[in-house]
């Protein structure tokens, strides 16, 4: 139920932690932050941010060993990435996806925040949210707050305000003009010219027409192709992880299939994710009373929950959330994220610090945490955003012709 989250107000009951998923011994060694901790994206190692670089590399000595040997020995290669696609996820359902299951690689980690905005311009870009600024689903600007994917303020629609090429500068694959398979009705949007700009986009309208595509584009000769599909995470967030994710799992190891029939010899198919996913049947948590009357906005996501309060309220507020919710999340002030490398190696700018709230809320258990200004986040079933195994260890798997 709905809480209010007034003192001594009940909170949904934690069920069983996610921070504990299993999942086998991940191909990198990813960093996490005690026993109970969160799992903290390895970004110097075997990370979504390094796919990428390391696939246009992998003709170098220095191609590291996490990336299947498939792929590391391809003419060409498609890299499709199935959005939402979670190797705890995958793991536990590998009857429902032989393909995929029979394919090469193991677990990476995503980055931070666990979120579709986030993790694909860093894949894209080869590089962790720090560097190239796009920091959540939803982020503080000037102008408002930023829903990334929609790439609009609450005065409308921001590309003129907001120039995704100036609000993420950084080029996609190393500058390559690559041809892109996605939806059609991405091209043109502001976070397709974020993250994507400079590519050739390939648009499908159903999903028996990638295959197709990714043949056509192969046969022009392309050395690489990328292909993104997104039916796994929508149907995650609209109806959770029961018989009809169960029924999409099913068409993505298809679709791998069909890809994997395609390709021409001497071709290798890799298959990644952007995040993991959570279930999450609990009405979103209110903040209480005393925090919110510190709250002067809220970004990011339900499980990833950004607070920006008052000057000089920083550290009052971080108490009284870790005595409020430490219990279902984990609470950080924003220099203890940055410290502590959450969104990379090195800190950010203060243009994207900027964009920040100054305490974060991050759930450790099946909660998320209510933002008034985002009620489409009401309708979901599954959710992700957050650090626990369950939505941070993505597949990195590979097969060859």
């Amino acid at each position: 139920m709905l809480a209010t989250m007034d003192d001594g107000a009940e909170r949904p009951a934690a069920s069983t932690s996610v921070t504990g998923a299993s999942v086998p011994e991940p191909v990198g060694r990813p960093r996490q932050a005690g026993s109970r901790g969160p799992v903290l994206p390895d970004y110097e190692g075997a990370c979504l941010s390094g796919v990428v670089p390391a696939l246009l590399g992998r003709e170098s000595a220095a191609c590291p060993e996490w990336v299947p040997a498939a792929a590391r020995r391809a003419e060409q290669l498609v890299l499709l990435v199935l959005d939402g696609l979670g190797y705890a996820q995958m793991e536990e359902r590998r009857a429902l996806l032989p393909t995929i299951s029979s394919m090469e690689g193991g677990a990476i980690t995503s980055v931070a925040p666990t979120t579709t905005a986030t993790a694909l311009t860093s894949l894209a870009t080869g590089l962790a949210p720090a560097d190239h600024g796009v920091v959540g689903y939803r982020v503080a600007t000037p102008g408002g707050v930023l829903n990334v994917l929609r790439w609009t303020t609450p005065t409308g629609d921001a590309r003129s305000t907001l120039p995704p090429g100036i609000f993420q500068p950084n080029l996609p694959f190393l500058g390559r003009r690559c041809p892109v398979v996605s939806r059609a009705e991405f091209a043109g949007s502001g976070f397709t010219e974020a993250h994507l700009r400079g590519t050739r986009l390939v648009g499908w309208r159903l999903a028996s027409s990638v295959a197709v595509d990714v043949a056509s584009v192969l046969a022009e000769g392309e050395p690489f192709v990328y292909a993104y599909y997104d039916g796994v995470d929508k149907i995650a967030h609209e109806t959770g992880l029961g018989v009809h994710y169960e029924a999409e799992l099913r068409a993505a190891d298809r679709l791998v299939s069909e890809l994997l029939d395609v390709l021409p010899a001497g071709a290798a198919l890799v298959v990644t994710a952007d995040h993991g996913e959570v279930e999450v049947r609990d009405a979103p948590i209110v903040l209480t009373k005393e925090i919110a009357r510190e709250v002067v906005g809220l970004s990011g996501e339900g499980r990833f929950r950004w607070l920006h309060v008052a000057p000089g309220a920083s550290d009052r507020v971080s108490r009284r959330c870790a005595h409020a919710y430490g219990d279902v999340a984990w609470v950080r002030t924003r220099e203890e994220i940055v410290s502590e490398g959450w969104l990379g190696p090195t800190p950010p700018s203060p243009e994207v610090e900027a964009r920040l709230g100054d305490v974060a809320l991050v759930a450790r258990e099946p909660v998320a945490f209510f933002d008034p200004a985002d009620t489409g986040e009401l309708r979901l079933v599954s959710r992700h955003g957050s650090l626990t195994a369950a939505e941070m260890y993505v597949p990195l798997v590979a097969a060859g012709r």
